[in-house]
């Protein structure tokens, strides 16, 4: 077992991986930029290094910065958390070239998931259902007309390389091809440097439903069951929960299985997501984070297990603490990203907190690094603390999340608490009757915002 870890992150996830560490007996290393002196990650750790100005080009995402701070501490194996170098291939293969371990997939299988039509083919082969749509990149215009009346209106042009809702178009009719297919190339070469785009059918009502797999590398792998991801506002999640309301214990052992067998069968190590839109009864594969999710703790609580902790074991070269028959769901959770954003319009709102009270009480979980007077940077995502709860049902873990927050308290700066308040009123949520589409059409409505 490591004696010393780096987390190569900042905020939430990198207290979520230091306190797994300080239970196992490991000893952390915070690193941060200029910006982050005072953050709490760096307060909580055994050692830090500050390693850089607070640009994350120029410290979170500074590979040369990350790797120095492993040799002037010790810290053996690097946990990357979730963004900035988390699925970067490069990153991987330059900390096993100096003789680290990194907490998480190898950096093929890293590179092969993260382009969009390799991952599509490869799992093809290795039996997982996907969206009809293009074999592999689409060059010209005319292709992507053919491909269209092939596949069927309506059909998503998506960049190869994309993410986070950008490089992503729909073209609803022959007609509207030609703006869709431009404008997605156009996106994808501003935001990740590469023109390349595929076509897929575009489904009119799906749920977004992603299945937790994990591997140990030595060609065992299990599912943790589904989350339900599906109301979002433009690509990105705001409110999760586990098992989801619409997928039958029949489906959920059948696609399961199918995801457990494909990451066995490539020996995956550590924590992934194979995400799916789910329609009619079927799962259409969409693309797999080699990584740990934001959304990881309301699969913690249905299982009762910690994540963090077995990614660090297995990369340590042990076994995987559970097998598939020990993996029994208990209960219900859910989770809401809490965000510094000004509603309606969700524009950033960094500032100081005047005051913070997380809530408490029987299966309340709050992971933030927020505390009374912290200053939220404005270089950094607006993420600020994830409210999870869970309840032996899914009533009961509704009841819990009003409760908890109403005694939830981020004084100082705009969030997305009312959000919240707001949807847990509606009778589509308090039932589970939603789709991908439904809280912007809900946003339109209710707050104007597109």
């Amino acid at each position: 077992m490591f004696k010393k870890i780096l987390i190569a992150n900042r905020g939430e996830i990198a207290l979520r991986v230091i306190r797994a560490a300080r239970e196992m007996g490991i000893e952390s290393v915070a690193v941060h930029s200029t910006a982050d002196s005072d953050a709490m990650h760096v307060r909580m750790a055994d050692e830090s290094v500050c390693i850089g100005p607070p640009s994350s080009q120029q410290s979170y995402l500074s590979i040369p910065s990350i790797i120095a701070a492993c040799e002037i501490t010790g810290a053996e194996a690097i946990h990357p958390g979730y963004g900035f170098l988390s699925e970067n291939a490069g990153f991987v293969q330059i900390i096993e070239d100096h003789g680290l371990t990194f907490i998480g997939p190898t950096a093929a299988h890293i590179r092969i998931m993260g382009d969009k039509i390799t991952a599509k083919d490869t799992m093809k082969e290795l039996g997982v259902p996907c969206v009809p749509g293009s074999d592999g990149g689409v060059a010209t215009l005319e292709d992507a007309k053919r491909i269209g009346e092939e596949v069927g209106y309506p059909v998503i042009i998506k960049a190869t390389a994309g993410g986070g809702g950008k490089g992503m178009k729909v073209a609803q009719t022959a007609a509207d091809m030609e703006r869709a297919f431009m404008t997605a190339r156009a996106e994808g070469k501003s935001n990740f440097g590469n023109d390349e785009v595929y076509i897929e059918k575009y489904l009119t009502t799906p749920r977004h439903i992603e299945i937790q797999v994990f591997g140990d590398g030595k060609g065992r792998a299990v599912h943790l069951g589904e989350r339900d991801c599906s109301l979002q506002r433009r690509h990105q999640k705001v409110f999760e929960e586990a098992p989801g309301p619409s997928i039958t214990e029949s489906e959920r052992a059948r696609i399961g299985k199918v995801c457990a067998d494909a990451m066995a069968n490539i020996n995956y190590i550590g924590a992934g997501t194979i995400e799916f839109l789910y329609e009619n009864g079927e799962f259409y594969f969409i693309e797999m984070n080699t990584r740990l999710q934001v959304e990881h703790p309301v699969t913690e609580g249905i299982f009762d297990v910690d994540l963090v902790r077995e990614q660090i074991r297995v990369a340590s070269g042990m076994d995987m603490s559970f097998t598939q028959e020990n993996l029994k769901i208990n209960g219900h959770a859910i989770e809401v990203r809490i965000n510094a954003e000004k509603l309606p319009n969700f524009s950033p709102c960094p500032g100081k907190i005047t005051q913070y009270h997380a809530p408490g009480g029987l299966g309340v979980r709050m992971d933030s690094a927020l505390y009374d007077g912290y200053s939220i940077p404005p270089y950094y995502d607006s993420l600020i603390g994830k409210l999870i709860v869970h309840g032996r049902d899914r009533p009961e873990a509704l009841a819990r999340l009003k409760r908890a927050l109403g005694e939830l308290i981020v004084d100082g700066v705009d969030t997305t608490i009312p959000l919240f308040h707001a949807l847990l009123e509606e009778k589509d949520v308090l039932t589970g009757d939603y789709n991908i589409h439904w809280l912007e059409h809900w946003l339109e409505t209710n707050l104007g915002d597109a």
